[in-house]
């Protein structure tokens, strides 16, 4: 069986392709670098992160983006003997206004490296590239209407100003032709996210609706041609929860149609797996794929109605492959272990090094925690609902300005951090930062006060997630006893309906570690190690 989310913690807005006999999928990475994530599978069932391609800065500078901005929506698909990728780069999020433009990178191999992009168009976000069985190319995206009331975290129906298409001419790099909009969604409104693909003659349009939060849905419709008119699926939706508050899966929309070599029908959406009590999804937006039907021309879930499954029939019979509770990262390679991820700025080597000190992953104090510019923070996606993290931090501040340590981060606006600092009375400090929500300004409370002396040495830091609480911990030294320190913090903050609520943000909750210096003086701080553990 397919057991959901395929890909648990933030990967939102699957992408799906297959080539042969192998399928990718590639999700939207938002402020974090480098961009896109794909994974690869043969089977529908075990996946495997295989590249982030968009990871130099010719692709992608995204310093200054504010959080929930940066790389929206990819679109990955396969033709004329290459891969194609098209994403969106958003510098802009509350107000009237989006700032969305959209790009072209494309690679013989997934593996490989990716082209220069090729700059397409600006009306909208959430791009796609279809190649039409006549040799033909055409861009669809969102068409974004600024005149309306529609703001960061409220999101009105009139600024998603239908689907919008025209040819591109991949000769020239450029888009050709009259631009057209094709579709301006179903009652349910907030169209975005489109899709197209072929099958029998009829043009297929899935698209994301509702917006990303409890109302999200994946709307289908159909045509004889191209550009319409686009007639809606019986049904209306594909696939949503949004009538159905006790499924497991919630949030179930934006997704993508794929064939088996077979010619089984499956589909991607991105769900998520709310908290109780307070329906807090803190894994982020995952992704899911569902088996369908065709009855009539018209696709349908396998299982009837509309709700996504949690377990689903796979096309072949494969044992799922078992991932280890705990997983230990050695800092002794020149590259980041492929899990971890850091933020906005395409030269990371101004941020952190694992070669001026071998064996130990070396942050350089750059701007505070809550920088959209250059920010030392590395770190991988929470993937379970409860779980330990550990790292061990060698650090000598000589001012209260200089800070590292571990943290649970969303954005500048939601994270908590067990950090290593300077107190003019007691001297080297372990203690507690805590931002729980407070939008827009980011102000911090201090749950540990000036914290505990702790003098010199190598410091231990954790932290144990249990659904909503968050506890902290340290130690001195390989054999000491592990202290908690400060109070039960509220770890379902760390999510997308934390703080401003359910569209004020829709990444994910990242585990890791940090480290700053508002001096200015680029404070080094030496993490040896990092693990991460599921607690069942």
């Amino acid at each position: 069986m397919i057991r959901n989310p395929i890909l648990p913690g933030f990967n939102p807005d699957p992408s799906i392709c297959r080539v042969g006999e192998d399928y990718y999928i590639a999700t939207s990475t938002f402020e974090w670098y480098p961009g896109v994530q794909i994974h690869h599978s043969r089977d529908l069932v075990n996946w495997r992160l295989v590249r982030r391609p968009l990871e130099r800065k010719a692709q992608l500078d995204m310093r200054g983006n504010p959080d929930s901005c940066g790389i929206w929506a990819p679109c990955l698909s396969h033709a004329d003997g290459q891969f194609w990728l098209v994403y969106t780069d958003v510098k802009r999020y509350d107000g009237n206004f989006k700032d969305a433009h959209n790009y072209i990178v494309t690679a013989p191999t997934i593996e490989s490296e990716w082209s220069d992009p090729v700059y397409v168009n600006s009306s909208g976000f959430d791009p796609s590239l279809f190649h039409d069985d006549d040799g033909r190319k055409w861009f669809v995206n969102m068409q974004w209407n600024h005149r309306t009331e529609s703001y960061g975290g409220a999101p009105k129906s009139p600024a998603f100003d239908g689907i919008l298409l025209q040819e591109w001419d991949a000769a020239t790099g450029r888009l050709t032709g009259p631009i057209r909009n094709i579709f301006a969604g179903s009652p349910l409104g907030l169209v975005e996210g489109p899709h197209l693909f072929k099958r029998n003659g009829w043009y297929y349009l899935t698209t994301a609706e509702g917006g990303t939060g409890y109302d999200h849905a994946v709307t289908m419709a159909r045509s004889r041609r191209i550009d319409g008119p686009y007639e809606l699926h019986p049904a209306m939706h594909l696939i949503t929860s949004k009538d159905h508050p006790d499924a497991v899966l919630q949030r179930a929309g934006h997704g993508q149609y794929v064939e088996t070599p077979e010619g089984e029908a499956y589909h991607t959406h991105l769900c998520g797996r709310p908290l109780a009590p307070g329906r807090r999804c803190t894994l982020g937006r995952e992704t899911a794929l569902q088996k369908c039907v065709w009855r009539d021309d018209w696709l349908y879930l396998d299982d009837g109605g509309t709700v996504p499954s949690v377990d689903v029939q796979a096309p072949t019979d494969v044992e799922p492959q078992v991932t280890p509770a705990r997983i230990d990262y050695l800092f002794d390679q020149p590259a980041l272990p492929e899990d971890f991820q850091w933020l906005r700025t395409p030269e990371p080597e101004r941020i952190f090094s694992l070669t001026e000190r071998p064996g130990v992953l070396r942050l350089h104090g750059r701007e505070s925690i809550g920088s959209w510019f250059e920010q030392a923070l590395v770190a991988r996606r929470q993937e379970h609902h409860r779980f330990r993290a550990e790292t061990v931090l060698e650090f000598e501040p000589d001012t209260y300005q200089q800070v590292a340590g571990l943290t649970h981060y969303y954005n500048r606006h939601k994270f908590h951090a067990l950090v290593v600092t300077l107190h003019e009375k007691l001297g080297r400090v372990v203690t507690i930062f805590s931002c729980p929500g407070d939008f827009p300004h980011g102000r911090m409370s201090f749950p540990a006060g000036s914290g505990e002396a702790i003098g010199d040495g190598a410091v231990h830091l954790a932290m144990d997630v249990t659904d909503n609480d968050l506890q902290f911990s340290f130690r001195l030294g390989e054999g000491g006893n592990w202290q908690p320190l400060g109070p039960v913090l509220d770890a379902g903050v760390i999510s997308d309906e934390g703080g401003r609520g359910e569209h004020g943000s829709f990444t994910g909750a990242f585990v890791g570690m940090i480290a700053f210096d508002t001096s200015g003086r680029a404070r080094p701080a030496d993490f040896s190690r990092f693990a991460y553990e599921r607690q069942d």
